[in-house]
């Protein structure tokens, strides 16, 4: 009888994950590297973008276009950089650390990124918004009401995507932090 009460009880207990192995490890950590290398750039893109109009229409001027401008290659420019920091700092890691240590080093990395994600992500997003919004009444003024339109609809459009699109990659970070901690949930 003992023997039962004690098989129950082992098996109630909450299962660990097992380490990965080195290769799952390498694996997952190309993936991340991938979309990484993806974000960085389709922002250097936007941003060389953006100093290419800032070079052509404002230079030589200085106004709420042309703060609005550099709000937003700024808060890119950080961004670029920030992640550039993440790509190498984790790829340093994988290689000189051993299983075990390398996954303690993942939880300590992705609990750091979220609180990231939770303060500069938005003040980095919220400071090219605002940058995209002094740009409006100088588009107003340049293009027709259609074209204009155009313009407001899809900005604001693609900044709802793009709400979206950190929030799953967030919610992804969690998901394998979770993952991390033992917790599958």
């Amino acid at each position: 009888m003992e023997n039962d009460e004690l098989a129950q009880v082992w098996k109630s207990q909450k299962q660990l994950p097992r380490l990965e192995s080195p290769d799952q490890i390498i694996a997952r950590a190309k993936k991340h590297r991938r979309g990484q290398l993806i974000s960085i750039a389709v922002m250097s893109l936007t941003v060389l973008i953006l100093l290419s109009y800032t070079l052509y229409f404002a230079l030589g001027s200085w106004n709420d276009f042309t703060l609005g401008l550099v709000l937003m290659i700024a808060s890119l420019i950080f961004r670029i950089v920030l992640e550039f920091a993440y790509l190498f700092q984790v790829s340093d890691k994988m290689v000189s650390l051993d299983n075990k240590s390398y996954r303690e080093y993942l939880k300590r990395h992705y609990k750091f990124r979220l609180r990231i994600n939770y303060l500069v992500t938005p003040i980095c997003f919220t400071v090219y918004v605002i940058g995209f919004i002094k740009l409006l009444p100088f588009f107003k003024q340049e293009f027709s009401s259609g074209f204009y339109t155009y313009i407001v609809v899809s900005g604001f459009a693609s900044f709802a995507i793009l709400i979206g699109i950190i929030a799953y990659s967030i919610l992804k970070e969690i998901k394998f932090l979770k993952k991390l901690n033992g917790n599958p949930n």
